[in-house]
């Protein structure tokens, strides 16, 4: 039998999850006051971007809404609009900072599906790059993630700043040219 030796992955297993005393975690680590120790690499007025504790492959972005709500159908129409805004700056951002060949998009909905002990309504944004899921998952029960969730929100966070910074110079730029 071969050995896998990953012991950076040590850091990570041991790494705290969300609070304990968190009982609806999407509403709360907005609050907490601290985007790092929460994982939040944007916010927009009505909904934000989080790392995925638990992600499929690095940089795995969560788009959840401020509001608590279920559904999709239970967005207003700003809430929708903004939230599938933050949505393409999340894969904008993931662009910029991961350079993926790909994206899976989408929204897990109801108690019986992946992310279903969290009553809050959530959409996935996963890069993908050729050859990302291999052997380990299936036979292994393991998934392999190459960067600490801490290092990707770096990486992420740090885009986000060019990305904002080149927003507001196009927006200088067009109000001087009006």
């Amino acid at each position: 039998m071969q050995q896998l030796h990953a012991y950076w992955r040590m850091e990570y297993i041991e790494a705290p999850r969300y609070p304990a005393a968190m009982k609806r975690p999407f509403s709360e680590l907005p609050a907490l006051g601290d985007d790092r120790a929460a994982l939040i690499v944007h916010r927009s007025s009505l909904s934000y971007l989080v790392l995925n504790r638990f992600p499929y492959n690095p940089g795995h972005l969560l788009a959840v809404p401020f509001r608590d709500v279920t559904e999709l159908e239970h967005l207003n129409a700003a809430e929708r609009a903004d939230l599938f805004e933050e949505i393409i700056w999340g894969q904008r951002l993931l662009s910029t900072a991961l350079k993926p060949e790909g994206f899976n998009i989408g929204f897990n909905l109801g108690a019986a599906v992946a992310g279903g002990s969290i009553a809050h309504l959530h959409g996935h944004i996963v890069p993908r790059w050729s050859g990302d899921n291999n052997f380990m998952p299936v036979l292994g029960q393991t998934r392999i993630l190459p960067q600490s969730l801490e290092a990707t929100w770096e990486k992420l966070t740090s885009a986000a700043a060019m990305l904002a910074g080149m927003a507001a110079a196009g927006s200088s730029r067009k109000d001087t040219s009006a």
